[in-house]
């Protein structure tokens, strides 16, 4: 059975070259065909978390026309309704009906049948390993008293602690691959996928989507399920209702083992070295790309690139909308760049990481493209690019050409030329293209300027922090549900400042940031910027702010009357770039006496229950657990946290788990004791006693 995409594979050039001839300018004789730009290609479009009806949308107006080859989107299956909503209650499957916090299964179909309409194939997330952790209601109204029973499954159909050696079932040894597929993740009953009746379930499960039109799945945490298992599961898989195998391709998180290696005999695997290489680069120097293919991304035959997904861009592993223009430079990076399939992910704006989508009682509303969405895949750049990378097809990469640590250009054969600049100003080189003399289409400013080849070099002036590039044939402008940023902000002369203050707080106060310029409220406390509390005792909040400017700011709290308390030390300094910030402070410690400690803590968990830090002085709560400061599990089983503490200081702590009721469990042991000094970025790193 084959799980490449098939018919996705991209677009063939005509090998006779030609060039594009525009009004009033006569070009070298046009070839007689070549390839359609518009016509679907192997990009894929990951809609995390839009509903059905959005994405049908998105499909007939946007991917469809501008080149997409298929759209990924959300785990289809009932899952976890909690209070809070956060986005990884669809990682928790409640039962394998498809209504939905995304939609009806109707819903589900019509959206199937629109993208197929627009020529673009449908790929789900496949949430196969597990089930629920987390006991409840789902959103069609299942409830489950018992984790390890459910609709779909009985107790005996989970793996319990002697099939993965651990008594207490919790995956602990990372690097022990019997715990690593047999235990439970964060607590998530692992389903006995080495049991046929266990593979025909999950079978049906995907089959009733193939039903339905579905063309593949992205498999959620494949590094947890033996490939052997995988390929037994594949094999009782259906045809696609255009008659060919389903795509897949797999989600292997980077760890000791299993090897991403390991799972090409069941499908491509989703590369997150290639997306680490991209955010070094982008955040760096963009000449290290050169050697790209030798730096040890997976082989491009068995792999999926990406930039960031929903789990990375919020653990800080790789880039994020908050990198602004260098992100987006990154994506067009990958399209231009020949190797693997490619992904351009399009989420929404957060200020915490569990943070729900925009919804309607828990249920996903539709997407806008403003109000917190960010739709990458609609930028005229990205839908510019994806044209491009349809048109070059299988043409290699040559011409590479490295002007600085920031400026690059290359082409893929004699079928396309991009030069990108990282810089913080515009760059001016003349680059040897490769290409046919005439006059093309800029694709990355929608066609609003064109490039001239004589001799088969070009001169061009690059602006700050974008390209230039033309493909040979056709550039059909996107006018249809397009805009220039990604979002509906100006990411040309703006960038993301995210603002964290620890800040212990009375019911019915509210932190806000408040500053000299005009994003920040220009001093005005009633245009103060109000903070997110999710992660209290951190007040958190993104703004974007004018790049390359120097402001002042500070903290304020207000109460429920409107009553106003300032923060006591002096105003606070920061000064942007052309890439995103993060800004870090603590209450009434002044940024001159204060340094950071980063607590790290080995600590195993039950789903729902997180770790704190807490100590002796004010900015680690005073030893109130209520000011506790929360870790972050994006390393799990280390849980770590950046904190603001006063420079030349000693103190003492501890850390404390807090179940979903509030129940709090202290470590055992003396209290620990840490001294800081007068410079910055000190580490403590504690295993829980």
């Amino acid at each position: 059975m084959t799980f490449r995409p098939g018919a996705l594979s991209r677009t063939t050039r005509a090998m006779a070259v030609g060039a594009l001839a525009l009004a009033g300018v006569t070009a070298l004789p046009a070839a007689t065909a070549h390839a359609d730009a518009t016509t679907s290609g192997d990009v894929i479009a990951n809609l995390w978390e839009w509903n059905w009806d959005s994405v049908a949308a998105e499909c007939t107006d946007v991917l469809g026309p501008n080149g997409y080859g298929a759209v990924q989107v959300a785990p289809p299956a009932e899952s976890l309704k909690q209070s809070s909503y956060y986005w990884w209650d669809v990682y928790q499957p409640y039962s394998y009906n498809l209504n939905s916090r995304f939609g009806t299964a109707a819903e589900f179909a019509s959206m199937v049948s629109a993208c197929h309409t627009a020529g673009v194939k449908v790929y789900t997330d496949a949430v196969i390993n597990h089930t629920a952790a987390q006991t409840g209601t789902g959103y069609n109204g299942t409830t489950i008293t018992n984790k390890y029973d459910t609709p779909d499954w009985d107790a005996g159909d989970y793996h319990q602690s002697d099939d993965c050696s651990d008594s207490d079932l919790i995956i602990d040894d990372w690097s022990n691959l019997t715990e690593v597929q047999n235990c439970e993740l964060l607590g998530l009953p692992d389903l006995e996928t080495e049991n046929d009746s266990v593979r025909s379930g999950i079978a049906s499960f995907l089959n009733k989507q193939l039903a339905l039109g579905v063309d593949g799945f992205r498999v959620d945490a494949a590094k947890h399920i033996p490939t052997a298992d995988l390929q037994a599961i594949e094999a009782k898989l259906t045809d696609t209702t255009s008659g060919t195998d389903p795509y897949v391709f797999q989600e292997i998180y980077p760890g000791s083992t299993p090897a991403a290696s390991d799972y090409y005999s069941s499908g491509d695997v989703l590369d997150f070295t290639y997306a680490s290489k991209l955010k070094s680069a982008f955040q760096g120097n963009i000449s290290d790309l050169e050697s790209l293919s030798s730096s040890g991304i997976l082989t491009p035959a068995n792999s999926v690139s990406f930039v960031t997904n929903h789990d990375t861009e919020r653990n800080g592993l790789h880039m994020s909308y908050k990198d602004g223009d260098s992100y987006k430079l990154a994506n067009i990076f990958q399209l231009a760049y020949k190797w693997s399939t490619p992904t351009i992910y399009a989420g929404w704006e957060f200020t915490q990481s569990d943070q729900a989508p925009p919804n309607s009682s828990g249920f996903v509303t539709d997407t806008d493209c403003s109000n917190g969405w960010y739709c990458l895949d609609r930028d005229t750049a990205v839908t510019g690019m994806v044209k491009w990378h349809n048109a070059v097809g299988t043409e290699s990469v040559s011409n590479w050409s490295t002007k600085s640590s920031s400026v690059i250009g290359f082409s893929r054969g004699t079928a396309g030329y991009i030069a990108i600049n990282n810089g913080s100003s515009a760059a001016t080189y003349t680059f040897t293209t490769g290409m046919a003399d005439g006059t093309y289409a800029n694709v990355i400013d929608n066609g609003a300027t064109t490039v001239t080849v004589s001799g088969g070099s070009a001169s061009l002036t690059i602006p700050a922090k974008s390209a230039i590039a033309f493909y040979d044939g056709e550039f059909t402008p996107c006018t249809t549900s397009c805009d220039d940023s990604g979002d509906d902000d100006d990411s040309t002369s703006t960038v993301t400042a995210t603002f964290n203050e620890y800040a212990a707080t009375t019911s019915g106060q509210n932190v806000y940031v408040v500053g000299s310029i005009s994003a920040l409220g220009s001093w005005d406390t009633s245009k103060a910027i109000q903070l997110s509390s999710t992660g209290y005792p951190i007040w958190s909040g993104a703004v974007s702010v004018p790049i390359n400017t120097s402001f002042e700011f500070k903290f304020i709290k207000k109460d429920s009357s409107g009553n106003v308390t300032w923060e006591s030390n002096a105003n606070r300094t920061a000064a942007t770039t052309t890439s995103a910030l993060s800004i870090n402070s603590s209450w009434n410690v002044a940024t001159a006496n204060s340094t950071d400690v980063t607590f790290n803590v080995t600590a195993t968990t039950d789903w729902g229950t997180n770790v704190y830090v807490v100590g002796s002085i004010a900015s680690l709560g005073s030893w109130d657990t209520s000011a506790a400061i929360p870790l972050s599990s994006a390393s799990y089983p280390t849980w770590s946290k950046l904190a603001i503490v006063p420079k030349s200081t000693t103190f003492t702590y501890k850390y404390v788990k807090k179940d979903s009721s509030g129940n709090v469990t202290w470590e055992s042991g003396t209290n620990r004791s840490y001294t800081t000094g007068s410079s910055s970025g000190y580490t403590s790193s504690d295993t829980w006693k």
